[in-house]
């Protein structure tokens, strides 16, 4: 199980257009906002996605990148990305390899687990937050992680 203060494991993923996300891409240039979720189009996965969509300008504020991530396949994250207009992208991770490698097991034994990593620059996990049935709890822990993260801009010259 991938903990606060460990390196994020390294992946790449197609996203919902087919395109090829790394995760290493963003080391060095801006921290990540990576949340499991277990499947498109379902109630809660729904508000998730949702809540993230509605709070990616406070994310974009403070130079973090949000990917979701599910099994469901491309055009599934097609569909639903499309649907709800979600501004970000979806990993598709058909056979759990990247869920294993973060260790986000399955709840209740039948559902894949709902969790979110915030990783930062340096490609160190500083949040990890777990919660099945809170959506909101998802989105507002990982927006105060990320922005505890945001490098302080250079204030002008007088």
């Amino acid at each position: 199980m991938v903990r606060e203060g460990d390196p994020a494991p390294g992946f790449e993923l197609p996203d919902q257009d087919g395109v090829p996300v790394r995760l290493s891409s963003f080391r060095g240039r801006r921290a990540v906002v990576l949340f499991f979720y277990p499947k498109d189009f379902t109630t809660v996965c729904t508000r998730e996605a949702c809540l993230f969509r509605d709070a990616i300008t406070d994310f974009r504020a403070v130079d973090a990148e949000v990917l979701g991530a599910s099994t469901d396949s491309v055009r599934s994250h097609a569909a639903f990305a499309k649907n709800l207009g979600l501004p970000y992208r979806i990993l598709s991770d058909p056979n759990d390899e990247v869920r294993a490698l973060y260790g986000v097991r399955r709840d209740l034994f039948v559902l894949r687990g709902r969790v979110t990593f915030v990783i930062d620059r340096d490609g160190i996990v500083r949040r990890r937050i777990e919660s099945h049935f809170s959506a909101a709890k998802h989105v507002d822990e990982a927006r105060e992680a990320a922005a505890a993260l945001a490098r302080p801009r250079a204030s002008p010259e007088r």
